[in-house]
């Protein structure tokens, strides 16, 4: 994953993270457990450009796992509605 900053008016490259599919289990919910962690503090604090890569990186990171777990089991009591 890449994005680009600025510096002295040329656009730099870095990596964002790994490629969520090359995460085992484990690592894939401990970084999403990380980004919801700190969640709030980036909305509130965080500038433009962090806050971007926080809608990114949790894009991707929560499609991965529903990729991963199409068939999640779903908590009836936390139901809104009936379905």
């Amino acid at each position: 994953m890449t994005d680009a900053r600025f510096e002295d008016g040329a656009a730099v490259v870095f990596d964002t993270g790994i490629d969520p599919a090359g995460l085992a289990d484990d690592d894939l919910f401990r970084e999403l457990s990380s980004l919801y962690r700190t969640r709030l503090q980036t909305l509130r604090h965080g500038p433009d450009a962090a806050l971007e890569n926080h809608f990114k990186r949790t894009a991707e990171l929560e499609t991965e796992y529903m990729a991963r777990y199409p068939g999640r089991e779903v908590d009836p009591h936390r139901l809104t509605q009936d379905f």
